[in-house]
């Protein structure tokens, strides 16, 4: 029974990645169909971050209220119902509310199955389960390029995905008796988990108290400001740094993607031997290598886009690792509210240091980008040596030896 909860959870999280590149493969089109500005599409895609911030803080009290099941079921059926509010839409401003509920279902699915895999499952799931949402962000372009390419254009394509989002948030609301079993199980049997659900929520003040919580926040910033910022920017760098054409720099800059969704399935294994503390630091290691790699001038490119690879694979354990030490370093009783603020403050850095680097890129050179990634890769380094030195547990590993 447990092994079927945990393909309902792989399906949600291939469910959470689904609606996230929607936007940016259908855009081109949907643009000319509203007369609408480039631009416009980073106005929609903000308020699409405001709304799941929103959702993020808002998980510790929810998701203690009704349970992490019926959370994740109720935000996958609000985000199926925002696209299906997308494939109907005639007027721009339509898609700028349907954004909200958008951003709204993302935000709480993705807290509290973060949390919950954090506290139910080994390691090793949660680099498989954040590449699982590499698999869905991945296929969705193909829906749309599916439905561009049969000549029935962007709106049949939000209306397909929508109609996959139905499904699985059905299949999540059956499974519900799954989650319940799972959480009273492991309360049963873990003292730590027995008092999860019996804690009040936790103030943000009181979250901001807790040692270390600040510096993991600024952790979980600084990691998205250099991921998002690398995602965007890549091709654009490889353009001006070693005057390959857009068409090569685009084809590329994938390697970004393929190193992070790669590296995300092999880190799944090496959770088996080694602690989320070294994979991490490991990861940082090599995105560090990927930065310096990308600096050195040379008419080949190759070791540019070797070096785009790398800070891929480097970033694979990183995000995945650190929210399942949350539960060690903070507390179970404790873990719901502090990944809940780990949402809110990696999508902040990923809503706010691309366009930053734009506007440096735009005014200066889009050849600062080493430099840009280097100073969010040390903040991130140095922030996460303080979360485990502040941390009020004393951890030799932060692997979870939960069986399941």
């Amino acid at each position: 029974m447990f092994g079927l909860l945990i393909a309902v959870v792989y399906l949600s999280f291939i469910s959470l990645g689904l609606p996230d590149s929607l936007l940016g493969s259908a855009w081109p089109v949907m643009r000319l169909e509203f007369d609408a500005p480039l631009s416009y599409a980073g106005i929609i895609s903000m308020i699409i971050c405001g709304g799941t911030i929103v959702s993020s803080l808002l998980s510790d009290r929810i998701t203690k209220k009704i349970g992490t099941g019926a959370v994740t079921a109720i935000s996958v059926a609000t985000t199926a119902a925002a696209l299906f509010c997308f494939s109907v839409s005639t007027k721009i401003w339509m898609l700028f509310i349907f954004a909200v509920p958008y951003g709204l279902g993302a935000g709480g699915v993705d807290a509290a199955l973060n949390n919950f895999v954090a506290l139910h499952f080994k390691s090793r799931h949660m680099s498989w389960l954040h590449c699982m949402w590499g698999v869905g962000a991945a296929v969705s372009p193909y829906i749309m390029s599916f439905a561009l390419t049969r000549g029935s254009g962007w709106k049949q394509g939000y209306f397909i995905v929508a109609i996959v989002q139905i499904v699985l948030s059905a299949i999540i609301l059956i499974s519900l008796p799954l989650w319940k079993s799972a959480m009273k199980r492991d309360r049963d049997g873990v003292k730590d988990l027995a008092s999860v659900d019996a804690k009040k929520p936790i103030s943000m003040k009181e979250i901001l108290r807790i040692p270390g919580a600040v510096p993991c926040f600024l952790c979980f910033f600084c990691y998205c400001a250099l991921e998002q910022t690398t995602m965007l920017w890549a091709s654009s760098y490889m353009i001006s740094h070693n005057g390959i054409s857009a068409e090569t720099a685009a084809g590329f800059a994938s390697l970004f993607f393929i190193g992070i969704t790669v590296g995300r399935g092999i880190n799944g294994f090496l959770t088996i031997k080694f602690s989320d503390k070294m994979l991490i630091r490991t990861g940082q290691a090599i995105v560090l290598c990927g930065v310096l790699f990308i600096v050195i001038p040379i008419e080949t490119p190759v070791l540019t886009y070797i070096g785009f690879a790398l800070i891929g694979l480097g970033c694979a354990p990183i995000y995945p690792s650190i929210i399942h030490m949350t539960p060690s370093l903070f507390g179970a009783d404790r873990s719901q509210a502090v990944i809940g603020v780990q949402m809110a403050s990696a999508y902040l850095g990923s809503c706010f240091m691309p366009p930053l680097f734009g506007l440096l890129a735009n005014h200066i050179t889009p050849k600062i980008l080493p430099a840009f990634l280097f100073v969010f890769w040390a903040l991130m380094t140095i922030m996460f040596v303080v979360v485990v030195k502040k941390s009020n547990n004393k951890i030799k590993s932060a692997e979870h030896k939960e069986s399941i």
